[in-house]
């Protein structure tokens, strides 16, 4: 019987229910995880690094930084927790990698306290939810995966707090989520529903066409996982009935890391709308044609850094991460820089949102898109995808090249797409042999495509190019398998 657990958690919570501020000091973190978590003593030992000698921000930020294949994957998993004990933990979620070996991420219930307080942000200052009376339907996946449980504990901590929340966690099940929601539902001044964006959109179009009355029940959504359009969250917004997608549509910034990191308020999504209508200002501001999700988060929580256009993370966990690549690409910007830009091109975000977003800065997100492509909130890697052309048979038709992304339909639904390149002379491939075959593979290597996405949309759209097609396979030219 742990009685220390039980008081830190106590003290933690306490905290949290009296809204005191959390105070991250990165060097303070640094120094408890160098003499705490074995696995980073080894890894400082290894590159020669001087504990003592680490006193300043300016010291910590010359620190190496650990990714998984230098530093989770080279440790047991105890090494990399506190103490070097995976029992000073009472909950692991787990995320698939690459090959479909799974990495697992311990963590505390104060640890799930830090997340809690992005999802009060939402529930407080977009859903009025401190007094208004809400159902939270939990529609992430449930089991080892991250978004479902993790989700589940902090709405019931708000509830703890005081909030007049009640939760259903139905999971990713939608004849569930509509067969709960006409018994729920009316008891409550507002419905919350969580989940990834193509899942709920799903799920909403299909209870228009079963006559599921949405206005009535006046619909809010967090959501996370994937980067969606402006245009997605109005057509969304109006099958639901929602009627302002600023304050009621919220995405959440998380990785199965270290949960959730930033989200979206009313003010950084009045400033991605208002930059989305001027794509030269948002290349200006973001350094990229693409639109990223726009979040706010706390730096006495979460500390980032930017390097070589990749996002850095250090924050306090069950496995403590230390100037950590978490592989999307991204960037930071200060509250005050972006609200003033906004209002130096016309546009008063803080007017329009009705809300300064508490004058946290901004990071904002493009993904994995070097490396992966998000569908149904499930990390797709090119790797899956390569099995599944390599195959007797098939491995003969194809160069071995492909581009994978995520595209949308007339409708706003997300497809994955696989581009292939044919051998040289080969015309006569058969996409459908080729999509099966990728399916197969996916569903055997990657749990989270396995669970997250629904079957029927788990057969890819294979596209075929011929040998060195220009757009997609020009010879010379260094390949990328994935489009952001």
């Amino acid at each position: 019987m742990d009685q220390h657990r039980a008081s830190e958690f106590a003290a933690a919570f306490r905290a949290f229910a009296d809204g005191e501020p959390v105070m991250l000091d990165v060097v303070e973190l640094f120094r408890r995880t160098a003499l705490a978590v074995p696995a980073y003593r080894k890894f400082l030992a290894e590159r020669g690094i001087d504990v003592a000698a680490v006193a300043t921000l300016s010291d910590f930020l010359h620190l190496p930084a650990m990714d998984k294949e230098s530093y989770l994957q080279r440790h047991e998993l105890p090494e990399l927790c506190r103490n070097g004990r995976i029992e000073g933990c009472d909950m692991v979620s787990v995320s698939s990698g690459s090959s479909g070996r799974p990495t697992m991420w311990p963590r505390s219930l104060a640890d799930e306290l830090h997340v809690a307080r992005r999802f009060e942000q939402v529930f407080r200052d977009g859903f009025r939810a401190d007094h208004r009376s809400t159902l939270a339907v939990v529609c992430f996946p449930l089991g080892t995966w991250v978004g479902g449980l993790f989700t589940t504990a902090c709405v019931r901590h708000l509830a703890a707090k005081g909030y007049p929340i009640t939760t259903v966690a139905p999971g990713n099940n939608p004849a569930e989520i509509l067969r709960v929601l006409p018994d729920l539902a009316p008891h409550f001044e507002q419905v919350v529903l969580l989940g990834y964006p193509p899942f709920l959109k799903g799920v909403i179009d299909t209870g228009v066409a079963a006559g599921v009355p949405w206005p009535d029940y006046t619909i809010k959504l967090v959501l996370a996982g994937e980067v969606f359009s402006e245009e997605w969250r109005d057509l969304v917004a109006g099958r639901a009935g929602i009627e302002d997608p600023v304050s009621d549509v919220a995405s959440l910034y998380g990785t199965a890391d270290a949960g959730v990191l930033g989200n979206e308020t009313p003010l950084s999504v009045a400033i991605r709308r208002f930059l989305g209508g001027r794509p030269a200002l948002a290349r200006e501001v973001f350094g990229d044609s693409r639109l990223p999700t726009l979040v706010q988060y706390d730096p006495a929580s979460r500390f980032f850094e930017v390097e070589d256009g990749r996002l850095l993370l250090s924050a306090d966990s069950g496995i403590p991460l230390i100037r950590y690549r978490i592989a999307d690409e991204g960037g930071l910007i200060a509250h005050d820089q972006l609200v003033d830009l906004c209002r130096r091109h016309g546009f008063d975000p803080v007017a329009a949102s009705g809300t300064t977003g508490a004058s946290l800065p901004f990071v904002c997100v493009f993904g994995r898109s070097l490396f992966t492509v998000s569908f149904f909130g499930a990390n797709v890697y090119p790797e899956n995808v390569t099995v599944g052309l390599e195959q007797p048979g098939i491995s003969d038709q194809v160069t071995g090249k492909f581009v994978l992304e995520t595209v949308e339909d007339a409708d706003c639904d997300r497809r994955l797409r696989v581009t292939v390149e044919c051998a040289p002379g080969r015309d006569d491939v058969d996409p459908a042999e080729l999509a099966r075959s990728i399916r197969g593979h996916l569903l055997r290597l990657n749990s989270e495509f396995a669970h997250y996405v629904p079957a029927e949309r788990q057969l890819p759209d294979v596209v075929l190019r011929p040998f060195q097609d220009l757009e997609h396979f020009p010879p010379g030219v260094k390949h990328r398998y994935t489009r952001g």
